[in-house]
Formats: C-alpha cells, sequence, structure tokens
C-alpha cells in the first residue's frame, strides 16, 4: 500500500493566506470604489464590497494554484 503523503497545512499559512486575502480585499475595494455608477454612498459601499469580494475570491483562487504548482515543482526535483 502507498505511504500517505503529508498534508501540508499550519497555522501559519493559514493567517498569511488570510492577511494576502485581506490585503487584496482592501486593494481591490479602494479601486472599484471610484467606478460605482452612484451619488448615494450607501450604494457605492455595498456594490463596491461585492465586487471587491468576487475579486477577492478569484485572487484567493489563484494564490492557492500558485502554491499548489509550487509545491509539485518543488518535490519534483527531490
Amino acid at each position: 500500500m502507498a505511504t500517505p503523503e503529508k498534508k501540508s497545512f499550519s497555522l501559519l499559512t493559514l493567517v498569511l493566506d488570510l492577511v494576502f486575502t485581506a490585503v487584496a480585499f482592501g486593494i481591490f475595494y479602494w479601486l472599484v470604489n471610484a467606478h460605482v455608477p452612484s451619488n448615494d454612498p450607501a450604494m457605492i459601499k455595498l456594490w463596491g464590497g461585492l465586487a471587491a469580494g468576487c475579486m477577492t475570491g478569484v485572487f484567493w483562487l489563484a494564490l492557492q494554484m500558485l502554491k499548489t504548482v509550487y509545491r509539485f515543482q518543488r518535490d519534483s526535483r527531490k
């Protein structure tokens, strides 16, 4: 039977992912707010937050794929 592979999970990677994702959300929110076509501040915050949330989800998926590919390439060299 094949040996089970080690799961690469640690609290540090979780915290770093959360920090990177929060920073990305802040940047996306700051960029998107100026492009919401409204004069109502509540609507600007709502739609800016929703758009930044979608973009942050894509960023998080891309970050996970980048980490997976890097881990695979690093393990292939051994």
